[in-house]
């Protein structure tokens, strides 16, 4: 039973092709992931700032472990900015990697 389902499954042409208009709502989500996406910058922005800032001030300051915190916060922000940034071309890399497939 088994090898049959699964030879049914294999003959069956499955696929799928995104699409944004195929359910109600997708503007919005559009817009809610877009506006996500504003925010996680903005939070990146202000991250960046004051971890730069501390940096700066801890390494005059002489105190090199708030320098170090300081040094890590501006490079994880500066990472997370370039993630939000890249993530729709890093999709779609993947979406047309797994077009590939198959």
């Amino acid at each position: 039973m088994q090898v049959m389902s699964a030879m049914i499954v294999a003959a069956t042409p499955l696929g799928g092709d995104p699409n944004a208009g195929g359910l109600p709502g997708s503007p919005a989500l559009q817009q809610l992931v877009g506006g996500l996406a504003f925010w996680g910058l903005l939070a990146a922005l202000g991250g960046l700032i004051i971890s730069a800032a501390v940096w700066a001030l801890s390494s005059h300051g002489g105190n090199y472990q708030h320098a170090g915190m300081g040094k890590r916060g501006t490079l994880i922000s500066a990472g997370a900015a370039l993630l939000i940034g890249a993530a729709p071309a890093i999709i779609a890399f993947f979406e047309d990697l797994g077009n590939t497939v198959g």
